[in-house]
């Protein structure tokens, strides 16, 4: 590869880690109970999914950023990669889509546990 061609990809790589709501479930972790991205942003699952199927697209996936999967990934250990109504991947854990919220500003922010009773932290 020419350097031109690596300066690309690096550039490519730095602007898809910068996207918010764009997060990879190997950087996950469990901290004071709680499954956190790399960011240390909590982790929710959604009752209205089931069977490995997302409910929540358009203004719902504005307000719940799905945890996508980036191109590679591979699953780990309780972790699958479920296809979004526009096709994209998402990651699942134990079969459950997994999001992140948009009014959770710090690491450590649970605003989004319980909201409608249908939203939950993963613990």
């Amino acid at each position: 590869m020419t350097r031109h061609t690596l300066n690309w990809m690096a550039l490519c790589t730095a602007v898809a880690l910068a996207l918010p709501g764009i997060a990879s479930a190997h950087h996950t972790m469990m901290k004071d109970g709680v499954m956190v991205d790399q960011a240390g942003m909590t982790l929710y699952t959604f009752d209205k999914d089931s069977g490995g199927k997302s409910m929540c697209n358009d203004e719902c996936a504005k307000n719940w950023p799905p945890l996508m999967v980036k191109n590679g990934d591979m699953a780990e250990e309780g972790w699958s990669q479920i296809e979004r109504d526009d096709g994209l991947m998402q990651w699942a854990y134990k079969g459950k889509p997994v999001y992140t919220f948009v009014k959770d500003k710090k690491a450590g922010d649970m605003t989004g546990d319980g909201m409608k009773d249908v939203w939950h932290v993963i613990k």
